[in-house]
């Protein structure tokens, strides 16, 4: 009796044992975070964050939100610093801590895309424009100067835009026709349309092209006559309706432009001051007949020696005794910035770091770089600031007022400063 008593005794502390683990175990169970109990994911690694991605409904090339970008590789210290403006990223404390080490595991999370926004337009965006186009970014490296030329970019089409919604609001609504591309250039290989401003670089961007469409292997063998007088870079107004609409809408649209006097003067001293077959018995015969009074016979019969005065009489004169010439034509009519919308405004002032900015967002050979040489009359000094006030000096200050009247869009568009005090 007593070994049997002893027995169940021992059976029931058994028992209230095993109840009493069980029940500790279900308490300990029952107090956990129900995420410590599942896999963690290495710190840093599998943030699956996917920054600015594109709907699969848009075609290629083309972002939601009509974003051009630029190329980057990240190298930067933490990934929310890497988000763009406006997107917080909520990481927790132990992933933050490992962030770098998480990059060096998965090198594709250390990429993101500089992004070249389109401007808020002050007026409605023109029907044209390639407002997804954007450019696939190359493998080079962000850095400031990248950031800087970035915003650069943007306040140049910002304050183009705001000009052309204050003065040519109109323009917005009218249609494309063959005569507003008859200056743009069209490289397919790279998807670039590129209007041509005479006196701003146009003809090293024209051997550019030329190299990029893989015509030529560098833009140093390229003549001059070959850029200028060929056919191997096609105008956009050669192609039907279809064609234009659908490569203003889809490939990048550049311009380049110049101070307006100084590309004034730098067209002057190209066509007027150096022996010229075209422009001195076209405009030099008929501007030296109309505003200089007793020419001798010999000047009328060549159209030799034409003033910078009386060049800029022709060019004021609304009753010009000949036509105007796309080599002083105003960047506005040239162009038409206020009806098709341009992805990139380079200006010939930047003209190493703007070029070659545009050049790595279009992906082009490492090797292309923008050249540096001059085109013609290689041994004469390039017009600078101080030559242009040296010309405009020879006439008065009335005449100084209409020409920068004359150019005032242009100076407007591309927020050029007033080049005379005496200005207004």
């Amino acid at each position: 009796m007593t070994l049997q008593t002893g027995t169940m005794r021992l059976a029931c502390m058994f028992s209230s044992i095993l109840l009493f683990g069980a029940a500790g175990l279900l308490l300990f169970i029952g107090l956990q975070d129900p995420t410590e109990l599942t896999p963690q994911q290495v710190p840093g690694v599998k943030v699956n964050i996917r920054l600015q991605q594109p709907h699969n409904d848009f075609p290629p090339g083309k972002s939601q939100d009509g974003d051009f970008k630029a190329p980057t590789e990240k190298d930067t210290r933490d990934l929310s610093s890497q988000a763009p403006r406006g997107l917080n990223l909520l990481v927790p404390d132990r992933a933050q801590a490992h962030l770098n080490r998480g990059a060096r595991l998965r090198p594709r999370q250390r990429r993101r895309r500089l992004l070249i926004k389109k401007m808020p337009a002050a007026a409605a965006i023109p029907a044209n424009s390639s407002a997804g186009t954007f450019v696939r970014p190359a493998s080079r490296a962000l850095d400031s100067r990248c950031v800087s030329l970035h915003q650069r970019q943007q306040e140049r089409k910002r304050v183009m835009r705001e000009a052309c919604a204050k003065y040519r609001s109109s323009s917005s609504r009218k249609a494309v026709t063959p005569r507003h591309v008859s200056r743009i250039f069209v490289e397919d290989r790279h998807r670039v349309l590129y209007c041509e401003v005479p006196k701003a670089g146009c003809s090293n961007w024209k051997r550019v092209l030329m190299v990029l469409a893989g015509l030529a292997s560098s833009t140093a063998d390229i003549h001059h006559n070959t850029v200028h007088y060929g056919s191997a870079l096609k105008r956009l107004d050669t192609f039907d309706r279809q064609g234009i609409l659908h490569r203003l809408s889809t490939y990048t649209k550049m311009l380049f432009v110049r101070e307006p006097f100084e590309r004034l003067v730098s067209a002057f001293r190209d066509k007027f001051e150096h022996p010229n077959s075209y422009y001195h018995p076209v405009f030099g015969k008929a501007i030296l007949a109309r505003y200089r009074a007793n020419a001798s016979r010999e000047a009328l019969q060549t159209g030799s020696g034409v003033r910078f005065s009386e060049f800029v009489q022709y060019l004021l004169d609304v009753h010009r005794p000949v036509g105007m010439d796309i080599h002083w034509d105003h960047v506005s009519r040239l162009c038409s910035p206020c009806l098709i919308d341009y992805d990139f405004v380079g200006k010939f002032e930047s003209m190493e770091d703007d070029a070659n900015f545009f050049l790595s967002l279009i992906r082009a050979p490492r090797n292309l770089t923008f050249p540096r040489f001059k085109d013609r009359h290689s041994q004469e000094a390039r017009t600078t600031a101080r030559i242009t006030h040296q010309y405009f000096a020879q006439l008065s200050a009335p005449q100084r007022q209409r020409a920068y009247d004359f150019y005032y869009m242009d100076y407007l568009m591309f927020n050029y400063s007033k080049p005379f005090a005496d200005l207004y």
